[in-house]
């Protein structure tokens, strides 16, 4: 009986054993088999950065000093470098400046100066900017005008219209505006009339009539036969020539300026915004 009962029966210890590699084996079946997500390895690339703005350079034209060679500039980001470069009426390099900044904030103006190696008129301003990251932004303007020197047309009291015994000075006058086109063919510039009045009557008032005198001078170069873009605009009593207080009669500020620009000619006025108007193309012509 002894020996039967050893040949067909396990013990139970053995019997624990074997129950616990069988829960075992299948648990980790279970866990190979199960569809679950598996943590991706930490990666050590940069994450991409955010895109930024433009780096944006804004350049103003009122304050462009070519007498005293500087201009103002703001930028949309931080600054760390400026760079000037100036070319002259013949085409020569008049100056070119480097302008290292321990950082110049952003919007906040930043007047940059250069020396010019003479006195030749400015013909074009380039200005680069880089910010604190080296990227740059680049702008250029043309400065260049001429102001025509001529004798002044004499206009009848409240009156735009131009008599005949004032003709001989805009024939002087468009003899000029021709020789110095002639000069710069390479650029395309504009005939900018400008017309102002003295301090006598009423602003309102002088400011209209200067627009319409300055119009009447317009048109006479167009019918004349002058052909690039004719521009015109009154200022009245805003731009004086000579300081003067109210209702002075002076005739140096009873005057029109011809100006040959590529840029609309900046005057330092009080209280008017120029809105220069245009004379068209094609104008009956003087017999």
């Amino acid at each position: 009986m002894a020996d039967g009962a050893r040949g067909g029966t396990i013990a139970p210890a053995v019997v624990r054993k074997l129950l616990i590699v069988v829960a075992m084996t299948a648990a980790l079946s279970r866990a190979a088999s199960a569809d679950e997500p598996v943590p991706a390895p930490p990666s050590s690339a940069p994450r991409e950065a955010p895109p930024r703005a433009p780096l944006q350079l804004v350049i103003d034209k009122a304050k462009v000093d070519l007498k005293g060679h500087r201009l103002e500039l703001r930028a949309s980001r931080d600054l760390a470098k400026v760079t000037v470069h100036v070319v002259g009426d013949s085409g020569a390099v008049l100056a070119h400046e480097v302008l290292e900044l321990a950082s110049h904030r952003a919007g906040t103006p930043l007047v940059v100066g250069w020396t010019p190696l003479n006195d030749e008129a400015v013909v074009r301003i380039e200005v680069f900017a880089y910010d604190v990251d080296g990227y740059y932004k680049g702008i250029a303007i043309t400065p260049w005008s001429v102001v025509i020197p001529h004798e002044e047309v004499n206009f009848k009291h409240d009156s735009s219209q131009i008599e005949e015994s004032e003709r001989p000075k805009l024939e002087a006058s468009f003899v000029k505006v021709t020789e110095a086109l002639a000069r710069h063919a390479e650029i395309r510039v504009t005939l900018f009339v400008a017309g102002h009045t003295d301090t006598v009557g009423d602003a309102g008032y002088n400011l209209g009539l200067s627009r319409r005198r300055a119009q009447a001078i317009a048109k006479w170069f167009r019918q004349r036969g002058l052909k690039i873009p004719i521009a015109y605009e009154g200022f009245g009593e805003s731009a004086l020539l000579v300081n003067t207080a109210d209702q002075v009669d002076e005739p140096r500020n009873r005057r029109a300026d011809y100006i040959l620009s590529v840029e609309e000619p900046v005057f330092k006025v009080s209280g008017l915004h120029p809105s220069w108007a245009r004379i068209p193309s094609t104008i009956e012509r003087l017999p």
